[in-house]
């Protein structure tokens, strides 16, 4: 199959922030392990010329010919009808990843336009039915997949670490661990320590004894709400009200690290929680967990090489298109 791959080719368009790994290791890299032809159409430096992208991306469909036009929708840079154009003449396809908070205002108005949509969403595919969508595929975030040593690391350089934009529930979080004794190395936009390399990741996964998963999504913790002014406003104005599964889920398993993380609706489906993963539902319990976890090296080495094969096994971005590309027509 001849596939167009229409997304961003550096983090959120700007090269400064490095390569959009997602759509290059993840996404491309995919496509072809399973065997199909790709074509990448980049619109970063459309982004503010959204006019020309429009022709730009007529055009390179029309030279290539692809069997299937596959986006990753960042934004509203692609008008209705260059997308109702582009259905007429191919076979085209969007990843609608944040279905948890987005659909509303911005999948209802785009998957219409496509042949077919994937989702991450369970909750999402009863809304797409009720718009009169009927080839929604359910998939997952995953891990990228890349070269990682077989084996486990066993020499840590942390108790416990986190690596993720700094946002200010995680930073809330952080500082209630810190309260209670545990400190937690900050790693990514926004900490002192800054962001770090796709294998600077790596390293640190395997050489904490405890990752944490944390949320961005907003906390209604009367702790949270009432430890900074500005919180209460936060909350009312983000659309995050939910933790969803993300790529860090099965990130941190792949790259060989034990990982803590909040309870999303169906992870058991994908990781058998207590066994291949630990969940907490607070951060009381977090601390209770980590300190747990940290004392008990045996249990947690059980549970994170049973997070490792599983993550390794399943997860990757070659087994969600694998699954979905089997499902067409």
């Amino acid at each position: 199959m001849k596939i167009l791959f229409v997304d961003l080719q550096y983090d959120y368009g700007m090269k400064h922030r490095g390569p959009n790994e997602i759509g290059e290791r993840g996404f491309r890299r995919a496509f072809e392990r399973l065997g199909h032809e790709v074509e990448c159409f980049y619109y970063d430096d459309y982004l503010k010329r959204q006019p020309e992208l429009q022709t730009a991306l007529l055009e390179k469909a029309k030279s290539y010919s692809p069997d299937l036009i596959y986006f990753i929708l960042f934004g509203e840079q692609f008008e209705i009808t260059t997308l109702q154009q582009l259905k007429k003449s191919y076979k085209t396809m969007n990843w609608f990843g944040d279905d948890q908070w987005r659909f509303d205002n911005f999948t209802k108005k785009y998957a219409p336009h496509f042949t077919y949509s994937v989702t991450t969403d369970p909750f999402a595919i009863s809304k797409y039915h009720q718009i009169g969508i009927k080839e929604v595929f359910l998939s997952q975030w995953a891990a990228l997949e890349y070269e990682v040593a077989p084996e486990a690391s066993t020499q840590y350089e942390y108790d416990v670490s986190f690596v993720g934009g700094s946002h200010s529930v995680r930073r809330w979080f952080i500082k209630e661990l810190a309260k209670r004794g545990i400190k937690v190395a900050t790693f990514g936009y926004g900490w002192p320590a800054g962001p770090i390399s796709l294998m600077k990741m790596a390293d640190i996964f395997r050489s904490s004894k405890v990752n944490l998963n944390l949320s961005n999504s907003i906390t209604y913790d009367l702790r949270y709400l009432m430890s900074n002014i500005k919180n209460p406003i936060v909350a009312l104005k983000s659309d995050k009200a939910a933790s969803q599964m993300k790529a860090r889920n099965f990130e941190i398993p792949y790259l060989g690290g034990f990982q803590m993380t909040d309870y999303v609706p169906f992870l058991e489906k994908y990781l058998d929680v207590g066994n291949e993963i630990v969940c907490y539902r607070d951060v009381d319990e977090a601390a209770k967990l980590i300190r747990f976890y940290l004392e008990n090296d045996q249990e947690r080495e059980r549970i994170k090489a049973a997070g490792i094969q599983r993550a390794r096994s399943e997860h990757g971005y070659f087994h969600r298109h694998q699954k979905v590309f089997e499902q067409l027509p």
